[in-house]
């Protein structure tokens, strides 16, 4: 198949990247590969290859564990990068001055083979590397659109509720303090004036304070306002029975995410390997663990391993699974499934359980309630860009002028959360 034939066939702006593309790798990247026909496919296809077996030790655009991988083509050769992704150490082993050089700029790590990735899989990966996350960087900056929803409540949250209380009480007595400086006022004004005896003995009465205290007036106010501040802190005591919001339990090993998931930009998927599939996102083995850390050890403590990355060894060593404390937990009355909303729905990691990169020790950061979960369903607008799930619902609901939310495809019934 021709270029021009290649680029007849896609959109403008897809066009000018196959050119780009094209310009970067050279003819043999389509003599090696004449099925890239589309660029925006290959480099989706290589941005999968990447994140399942890169992203933990490299970026595009910066160093890391590993080098900076954009421009890799310009550096060295396709065939030899091809090569050196394959089996590194191989090449690392027959002298290649280029590998060696690389090899001890990054403290002698050795970079796990890659033999499993065929040649059009190294294509992708490559077309990745180079111009991926360049247009992924323009669509996160207008994402929102299209109706991602967050969870929120429409109630009035409790602490409000004190504040207004307590505001409320605050007028009240500024109330009577204002009123008091009235009557204050009119006695000096009326002590002026030539009042008959049965007025003045009105106006200069005193007030006797002990009788206000113990008049039923006073005393039903008093025990109203007891009665509504119990009630209020017992409500809320009570909503709060089953909500876990804020918990942090100490974890066996000190994990943090602010630095694997944050610094290091380590997917969510990668550790929590059920999210996409199943019911559960699954708790991370100790294997995977070892995936990164039989080759990244830290300095300190025995042999040169650091304590807490020893207590992965001693796991793997003593065939023992590491006890995690579980943070989420859900009643069993209800079901909820991370495929359902990380898939279909799209749903963000962070949308459920807060800024977890941005987390030294992992909280729960969201409550987790029903009405939690009803409020999102109410907010938040279905996906249906590039999402076959919901062909027929397009279909079914083309005419509507508003978008749909959850709540419009059942996410209200009771049913679909309580089994």
């Amino acid at each position: 198949m021709s270029i021009n034939r290649s680029l007849s066939r896609v959109p403008m702006k897809i066009s000018t990247l196959v050119m780009l593309f094209f310009l970067s790798f050279g003819t043999q990247v389509f003599a090696a590969h004449p099925d890239v026909s589309d660029a925006e496919e290959a480099i989706a296809a290589g941005k999968s290859i990447f994140n399942a077996n890169c992203r933990t030790c490299h970026r595009l655009d910066q160093k890391n564990v590993g080098p900076a991988l954009r421009g890799v083509t310009d550096r060295h050769s396709i065939d030899w990068t091809k090569r050196f992704i394959r089996n590194s150490q191989a090449l690392i082993a027959s002298g290649d001055a280029e590998a060696v050089a690389i090899y001890n700029e990054y403290n002698q790590l050795a970079m796990p083979s890659h033999e499993f990735l065929s040649d059009d899989e190294l294509l992708d990966l490559l077309a990745y590397i180079e111009y991926g996350d360049k247009a992924d960087a323009s669509a996160a900056a207008a994402g929102g659109e299209g109706g991602e929803g967050v969870a929120g409540g429409t109630g009035v949250p409790s602490e409000y509720l004190t504040i207004i209380l307590g505001v409320l009480v605050l007028v009240l007595f500024l109330i009577l303090v204002v009123l008091g400086l009235i009557i204050s006022i009119l006695n000096k004004y009326l002590d002026t004036q030539k009042l008959e005896e049965d007025d003045k003995q009105f106006v200069n009465q005193k007030y006797d304070f002990g009788k206000i205290l113990k008049s039923d007036a006073f005393i039903i106010i008093i025990t109203t306002i007891v009665i509504a501040l119990v009630a209020k802190t017992a409500i809320d005591e009570l909503y709060t029975v089953g909500v876990q919001q804020g918990y942090a339990p100490k974890q066996p090993i000190a994990f943090s995410h602010e630095l694997h998931a944050g610094q290091y930009e380590i997917q969510c998927q990668y550790c929590h390997t059920g999210v996409e599939l199943g019911k559960s996102a699954n708790i991370p083995s100790a294997n995977i663990c070892m995936n990164c850390h039989m080759h990244i050890q830290n300095v300190g403590g025995k042999d040169g391993i650091s304590p807490e990355i020893q207590k992965i060894y001693n796991a793997v060593d003593n065939d023992q699974p590491i006890e995690w404390v579980r943070v989420h937990n859900l009643p069993d009355l209800s079901y909820f499934n991370h495929a359902q909303h990380v898939v279909v729905g799209g749903v963000e990691c962070q949308t459920c359980h807060g800024p977890i990169e941005e987390m030294e020790v992992v909280y729960q950061h969201s409550s987790l309630t029903m009405g939690w979960c009803i409020d999102c369903h109410r907010q938040t607008n279905i996906r249906f860009e590039k999402n076959e799930y919901y062909d027929k619902l397009v279909q079914l609901h083309k005419d509507s002028k508003e978008p749909l939310k959850v709540k419009d495809i059942g996410g209200l019934e009771c049913a679909k959360c309580h089994y």
